[in-house]
C-alpha cells in the first residue's frame, strides 16, 4: 500500500481524532485544483481555488468526512457556444475505513474485491477522489448562458440572441423545380420586355 504524502493539500491528518468514536474536528482549507475537474463542456480549470469546509468524525469503522466544496467552473453554452461561468457548491460525505476493518469486510464477504473502500492510511486520508466526484456531479449537465438562450441558427450558425428576427426562406425541396421554372420564366419575360 502506498503511503500518502502529508504535504499534499488534498491529504488531511486524522491524528488529532485518534480512534475515539465521537471525536470531531472541523477544518477549512483553500486548495488549488490539481487538474481540470469536469467535462469538455464545463470544468473547474486546473489551478483554480477549491474552498473546502470539512468535518472529520471518528467512528467505529474509521473516519467520516462530511463537508462542502465550492469552486467556479467555466465552459461554453451548449446552445450558442458563448462563454459560461458557474458557481459550484458540492456537498460530500465519505467513510474512510481503518485498514483492519477493510480486511475484515473482505474476509467476511461484506464487500468484494471490486468494491472500492476509501482507507485511512497512516493517520491520513486523501480527499482528492471524493472532491473530484462531488464537483463533477454538481456541474450543470447542459450549461447555458441564460435560461432563455435561443441558440444558433441551424441554417447559417448566426447567434439568434443578436438578431431575434433572423430567419431563412425555406422552400419544400419538392417545389424546387417549380421555383427554377418560375425564375427562368421571369428572366425570359424581362428579356422580352427589353426587346
Amino acid at each position: 500500500m502506498n503511503r500518502l504524502d502529508p504535504r499534499s493539500p488534498m491529504v488531511f491528518s486524522t491524528l488529532e481524532l485518534g480512534r475515539r468514536p465521537g471525536t470531531m474536528q472541523e477544518l477549512t482549507r483553500r486548495i488549488e485544483a490539481p487538474e481540470a475537474i469536469g467535462t469538455d463542456v464545463i470544468a473547474v480549470p486546473a489551478g483554480s481555488p477549491l474552498e473546502v469546509g470539512l468535518r472529520l468524525e471518528s467512528v467505529l469503522e474509521g473516519v467520516l468526512a462530511t463537508g462542502e466544496v465550492r469552486a467556479t467552473a467555466t465552459g461554453s453554452c451548449v446552445r450558442c457556444l458563448e462563454p459560461v461561468t458557474a458557481s459550484v457548491t458540492a456537498p460530500f460525505q465519505e467513510l474512510f475505513v481503518h485498514p483492519e476493518r477493510v480486511a475484515h469486510h473482505r474476509k467476511t464477504g461484506a464487500v468484494d474485491e471490486q468494491t472500492e473502500e476509501y482507507e485511512v492510511q497512516g493517520d491520513h486520508i486523501d480527499l482528492e477522489p471524493v472532491l473530484v466526484d462531488a464537483v463533477v456531479l454538481a456541474l450543470p449537465f447542459q450549461p447555458v448562458c441564460r435560461p432563455d438562450c435561443p441558440g444558433l441558427c441551424s441554417e447559417c450558425g448566426a447567434r439568434l440572441a443578436d438578431d431575434p428576427g433572423h430567419h431563412h426562406e425555406l422552400l419544400d425541396p419538392r417545389w424546387s423545380q417549380l421555383t427554377a421554372l418560375s425564375s427562368s420564366a421571369d428572366a425570359d419575360h424581362t428579356q422580352e420586355k427589353r426587346n
